[in-house]
């Protein structure tokens, strides 16, 4: 099995919850661009950029917590 679906398997659930973050914050951002901007192809583009570099530092972050997370637990805390 590849690393990458290795990877994937294993954090199936997070994955998925940051699909779906990324979905909403691209509705959110593109709104907000929109009223900020005025301009349908500014915000399209601030929509999908933003999120998407949002989207990748939301996975490191779960993962960083889930890690401290079970550090915890293993030292008792």
């Amino acid at each position: 099995m590849s690393l990458v679906r290795r990877v994937a398997r294993q954090n199936q659930t997070m994955l998925m919850k940051t699909g779906s973050y990324y979905l909403i914050h691209i509705c959110v951002a593109a709104l907000v661009a929109y009223a900020v901007t005025g301009n349908l192809w500014a915000s399209l583009t601030l929509s999908l950029l933003e999120p998407t570099v949002q989207a990748v530092a939301f996975f490191f972050h779960e993962k960083a917590w889930d890690r401290a997370g079970q550090h915890a637990v293993t030292q008792g805390v």
